[in-house]
């Protein structure tokens, strides 16, 4: 499974009120270009074309849970499936996620390698149901 990596700046966004993790639309974006820690908004990444499946800006990212116990904030996320039809999507190494309301970004994971999906294929970015993507503490 890819690891999670966070956006410096998203320490500071959050801190200074320009996320909202429960009512925000976040979305996962592709790219095939390495992301810089120091990125900090959405057009600071070369993202994939869009097509055969793969929308500009990427599928939305559906909040399982957003909540805090005993101190301690975890955000949840539902898996994002991406299917390629009609062709190929990629080569794709990076899923990017970030906040399509305010544009700031959250954090990458790295697959390791360039992927392509071909016609039928899918991509399933696996947001970790019991750690979650992120914990607050």
């Amino acid at each position: 499974m890819a690891t999670f990596n966070k956006f410096q700046a998203f320490v500071e966004a959050l801190a200074e009120k320009q996320h909202n993790l429960q009512s925000d639309t976040l979305r996962v974006m592709l790219s095939n270009t390495a992301p810089a820690a120091t990125n900090a908004v959405k057009a600071d990444i070369t993202e994939i074309a869009a097509g055969n499946g793969y929308v500009a800006g990427g599928p939305q990212a559906t909040v399982s849970s957003s909540a805090q116990t005993s101190g301690t904030y975890k955000l949840v996320l539902a898996d994002t499936v991406i299917t390629a039809s009609g062709g190929s999507i990629g080569p794709v190494r990076y899923a990017v996620l970030y906040n399509a309301t305010s544009g700031g970004l959250i954090g990458f994971w790295d697959y390791g390698s360039a992927i392509t999906l071909n016609t039928g294929e899918t991509l399933t970015v696996d947001f970790d149901d019991a750690a979650g993507v992120l914990t607050l503490a």
